[in-house]
Order: C-alpha cells, then structure tokens, then sequence
C-alpha cells in the first residue's frame, strides 16, 4: 500500500480526460465555454426562432462553446504552471525573502488564467481590469496589487510565449 501511494506521488498529474484517458483533459475551462456559448446560442436562437429556437441554439452553443473552452484551457497545464512558480519564484527580480510562495501563488494563477480568457489582448490592455479584480482573485495573499503586479505579468508572460512558441509559422517565400 505504501509503494502505491508514493508511486503516485511520483507520477506528474497529466489532467487525464475521465472518458478516454487521453492527456491534457479541461473540464473547467470546457464546462465555462460550454456555459457561455450555451447562452449566447440560446439568447439568439430565442431572439429569432422563439422557445424552440432558444433551445436548440442552447444546445448547439454548448457544444461549440465547450470546444472553445477545452481550446482556450489546452493553452496551459495549471499543475504543470504550479510546479513550475513554486519551484522557480525565489529567482525572480521581484522576490522578496520575506515573503512565501503562498503569497505569490495566487497573483501566478490569476496571470496564467487571464492569459488564457484574454489571449488577445496585452498585459497592458488588461492590467486596470486585471487591478480591480486583485482583491478578490487574492484569496488569502497579503500582496498588494503592486507587489502581485509583477507575478501576475511574469506568469502571462510565460503562456504567451509557451502558446507563441507553439503556433504555426507562416513559410513566406
């Protein structure tokens, strides 16, 4: 019993899909885009077919909003983000020995999640909205916006440029 538990504890998580057992399942970020495309969908299906047209558009948009979900989230793995932060925080320039991992881990999340839900905007774009949402994204962190500000740019800034990194390049002739 004790070998399997500490095999486990081993093996990295790799976000397995319940259904097929394949790699890299979302169901958070397939459950919100299934949520917002549903009611997208339903809201123009309604507008323009009535109830029955509401309806089937709440089922086409969940579907087409989940597989937009599950995209967006395939953008990063949240444990492979969390491994990485906890184990390379204390070499940023913004560090401070005074403060634990604890109180940047929710400024690293908030930056890689906003990546995610905002990948076509800027850091710079997005920072007032990104400010005003501090207080509650910070959940028991001490951080000031100013303070998180720099973990919250450094983790987007790492999924953009692990998404960049992975986009097709255009041959140009």
């Amino acid at each position: 019993m004790e070998d399997i538990k500490r095999d486990r504890t081993q093996v990295p998580d790799r976000n397995e899909d319940p259904i097929t057992g394949e790699p890299g399942s979302h169901p958070v970020g397939t459950g919100v885009g299934t949520a917002i495309g549903g009611a997208a969908a339903g809201a123009a299906g309604g507008a323009m077919g009535g109830p029955v047209g509401a309806a089937v558009g709440a089922v086409v948009g969940g579907v087409v909003g989940g597989l937009a979900g599950h995209e967006v989230a395939e953008s990063y793995d949240p444990t492979v983000e969390e491994t990485y932060w906890r184990e390379n925080y204390t070499a940023r320039p913004y560090y401070d020995k005074a403060t634990a991992y604890e109180e940047y881990r929710p400024a690293y999340r908030y930056g890689w999640e906003s990546r995610a839900r905002c990948s076509d905007l800027t850091f710079d774009e997005v920072e007032p909205e990104l400010r005003r949402g501090w207080d509650t994204a910070r959940a028991e962190s001490k951080l000031d916006w100013d303070r998180a500000r720099h973990a919250t740019r450094d983790a987007w800034d790492r999924i953009g440029q692990r998404t960049e990194a992975s986009r097709p390049r255009e041959v140009k002739p």
